[in-house]
């Protein structure tokens, strides 16, 4: 329906003439960007028409710039106190494909260049919103430059551990442009619903150091091929409400990140709560990281999908959940729950790393701690799910619960003695190791680690234990469950593994060895109450492990 016969609709049910009505709408505030010169004809450029009625609605002291339908294209335009952008269905607001047609908002540094074009961008404003059931659209492939690189031969590899648009054209050379398209900087009261952001030529949408932001109803459409097209970057905010999105793009789907480009200080990112949202791209589902300089607190990533469709391989998430910290922050209290994921290449990755090159004791904060990830449904995964710090560094209290995953990556034999590197500088990234000696979870540099109710398929011929933990203290698994290694390897191992509780496992026929204990510093390993009729062998101990490493009771064996 047209703004015309919805005021006549409006106005029947009133019981007032359509004129009366629109009078009415006039002392409520409401400016048409027609009003000001702007012509949804796709070809005007209405820049300055859009400013107006922002301008005008600002002065009267707040209102909504109305879009009707058609489109609308427009350069930068900057949203202020007590402003509401509302575009109605069929309306689109289409950004420019000359990029000086964006003024620059330069952030603290001046000599930064990049992410700073914006088509909507608002700074220390309060009580502002866009919304409605229409789209803004950045034409983003305009900012896109082939490289013309050739292509090399197909390898498995690397089409695991590759991005998408690095396989167009041999990769995507950047000119500059709009990045992020929508920018909120210092910003209380932000409201974003129902509107579908498409074609963004980099990050989506970005709300930095905003206070009380509700994201509703976002639908946003990135091209796969995109490069860096982040769906939604929440970074530096504080109590943050996301709900009933769906987003597909060619990076990273839903990030929350720590710092602040706009200031010396780094606000804390806090009380995040996200639910209800489907979640698709080549890079993470979410993601926390990698700008992770300050303290991330009470995080919530809840009821979601995330997934990928019959694409190939190197078309998928890298990792359905990503926690990182990596540049002297800390992150203390993350709650996943209730995710199903589909064809994402690595269902969980936690790390704990080192950018910045200073000690981790030193005078910033230097944490991951307080992780739990429960009720996770994963098939088609392809990468094994992992929790890594670093040597002297543990990740601390990370649990993991009620997780069933199918893995079709098919590891061999030469895989569990592969020495993997410690790459503590390094960006993060659930492939960033290589291939790794486990099909299920791979764990290292870890200080309180808890399964309960965990489950992996091979659902190809797997030579590689379920679990390998490596450098862990304070481990305990219950009713732990996968399949039989297709080898003489053991379904768990544990080297240099401190204080382990293994309680209600069964163990899968053809079995070898339920667990091999490694290393020297392998100690206080009890097996309780555990099914072991499935294993040739309960335990060995190998490669300088003490023969008292290992403890067991009460657990039923093959000839009880």
């Amino acid at each position: 329906m047209n703004r015309r016969g919805m005021l006549g609709l409006g106005a029947a049910a009133l019981g007032l003439p359509a004129m009366a009505l629109a009078d009415d709408l006039r002392t409520r505030r409401l400016f048409d960007v027609e009003s000001y010169g702007a012509r949804g004809d796709g070809k005007t450029k209405n820049t300055g028409a859009i400013q107006k009625a922002i301008d005008a609605a600002y002065k009267a002291g707040g209102g909504t710039v109305f879009f009707g339908p058609g489109r609308y294209l427009s350069g930068g335009v900057v949203l202020k106190d007590n402003v509401t952008l509302y575009l109605e269905a069929n309306a689109t607001l289409l950004g420019s494909r000359n990029i000086h047609d964006f003024e620059p908002h330069f952030a603290l540094n001046p000599h930064v260049t990049d992410n700073i074009r914006h088509l909507i961008f608002a700074r220390d404003a309060v009580n502002i919103a866009v919304c409605g059931m229409g789209r803004i659209d950045g034409q983003g492939p305009t900012f896109w430059k082939p490289t013309h690189v050739p292509q090399r031969p197909p390898d498995l590899w690397k089409e695991t551990i590759n991005a998408a648009w690095e396989a167009v054209d041999g990769g995507t050379r950047l000119d500059m442009r709009p990045s992020p398209l929508l920018e909120f900087v210092h910003c209380r009261n932000l409201r974003i619903e129902g509107i579908t952001i498409a074609n963004p030529p980099g990050w989506t949408l970005r709300p930095i150091d905003c206070e009380s932001v509700f994201i509703n109803g976002l639908r946003v459409r990135g091209s796969v091929h995109g490069p860096n097209t982040d769906g939604m970057d929440v970074t530096g905010c504080r109590n943050v409400f996301i709900s009933n999105c769906d987003i597909a793009t060619g990076d990273d789907a839903l990030c929350i990140k720590s710092e602040n480009p706009y200031g010396s200080e780094v606000p804390p990112t806090k009380n995040i709560t996200i639910t209800n949202c489907v979640l698709t791209g080549s890079s993470n589902g979410f993601k926390m990281g990698t700008a992770s300089k300050g303290a991330f607190e009470n995080i919530t990533f809840a009821n979601s999908v995330v997934y990928n469709d019959d694409v190939p391989l190197n078309y998928r998430l890298i990792s359905g959940v990503a926690i990182e910290m990596v540049d002297g922050g800390s992150i203390d209290g993350v709650l996943v729950s209730n995710i199903r994921m589909q064809n994402v290449r690595t269902p969980i990755f936690v790390r704990l790393g080192n950018r910045s090159g200073n000690p981790p004791s030193g005078p910033k904060p230097h944490a991951l701690r307080g992780v739990m990830i429960d009720n996770v449904h994963a098939t088609g995964a392809i990468l094994t799910s992992l929790v890594t710090g670093l040597p002297g560094h543990d990740v601390e209290d990370v649990t993991l619960t009620n997780i069933r995953i199918d893995t079709e990556e098919g590891g061999e034999l030469a895989w569990v003695t592969r020495e993997i590197p410690e790459l503590p500088a390094d960006y993060p990234e659930a492939r960033m190791f290589g291939r790794l000696p486990a099909y299920g979870f791979y764990c290292r540099h870890v200080h309180g680690v808890r399964f309960e109710n965990v489950c992996v398929e091979a659902r190809r011929r797997d030579m590689r234990p379920l679990l390998l933990c490596d450098d862990v203290k304070n481990l305990t698994a219950g009713s732990l469950a996968g399949s039989a290694p297709a080898s003489r390897e053991p379904l768990l191992l544990f080297r240099n593994v401190r204080r382990a509780f293994i309680h209600g496992c069964c163990v899968p026929p053809h079995t070898e060895t339920f667990l091999r204990a490694e290393g020297q510093l392998s100690s206080d390993i009890s097996l309780v109450g555990n099914d072991l009729s499935g294993a040739a062998n309960a335990t060995e101990t190998l490669h300088g492990a003490p023969d008292g490493a290992v403890s067991e009771a009460a657990n039923k064996m093959a000839s009880d």
